[in-house]
């Protein structure tokens, strides 16, 4: 005999879907790191996650923590020593996630709103990621870039770029104006 369902068996189930990928929820994250850094010229964040999608740890680019910031300079005039440059003392988003971890990143993915220099690309490798998905590859032609990639190809670290889809953005800048109408 076949049993119906009685109407109470559908009451409040409704079809549900995630506005967001969770590539385009992790980057979002990065980009909210990338907010929090004080540097005038490149604001850059990252997020690390695990195979579960569960955030690991996170890091914008930032000066060496604890020192006194006002002795130190912003800018990134080449022409002047490197001891009167930000590149001197900055620590890049990837490299203070990676610091700030309290567990293995090993099998991780990081998401990165710029592509990670050679520097943090061996701190990336070396720390056993699985894969890069980054937002923008701006330095592509430099050598620095050439290198990092090198590294991942040898390391079998993968890399990827993302790319939101059009409405992602005007829908994030909705939700927001209505959670702030909420208050």
């Amino acid at each position: 005999m076949e049993t119906k369902n009685s109407s109470s068996d559908t009451i409040n189930f409704v079809d549900a879907k995630s506005a967001l990928s969770w590539d385009e929820y992790f980057m979002l994250q990065a980009m909210i790191a990338a907010f929090k850094s004080k540097d005038p010229a490149t604001k850059v964040g990252s997020v690390f996650v695990d195979k579960n999608n569960h955030q690991i740890t996170m890091g914008y680019n930032g000066f060496v923590a604890g020192i006194d910031e006002t002795k130190v300079p912003w800018g990134k005039d080449k022409s002047a020593p490197l001891e009167f440059q930000k590149y001197g003392y900055v620590v890049h988003s990837e490299a203070n996630a990676i610091l700030h971890s309290s567990r293995s990143l090993e099998g991780s993915k990081a998401y990165v709103t710029l592509f990670p220099c050679n520097e943090c690309a061996k701190l990336i490798a070396s720390s056993k990621v699985k894969e890069v998905v980054f937002l923008s590859d701006k330095h592509q032609e430099t050598e620095s870039n050439r290198i990092a990639k090198k590294i991942f190809d040898l390391s079998s670290v993968t890399y990827r770029s993302l790319t939101f889809r059009p409405e992602i953005l005007q829908n994030l800048n909705e939700h927001l104006q209505n959670l702030l109408t909420d208050i």
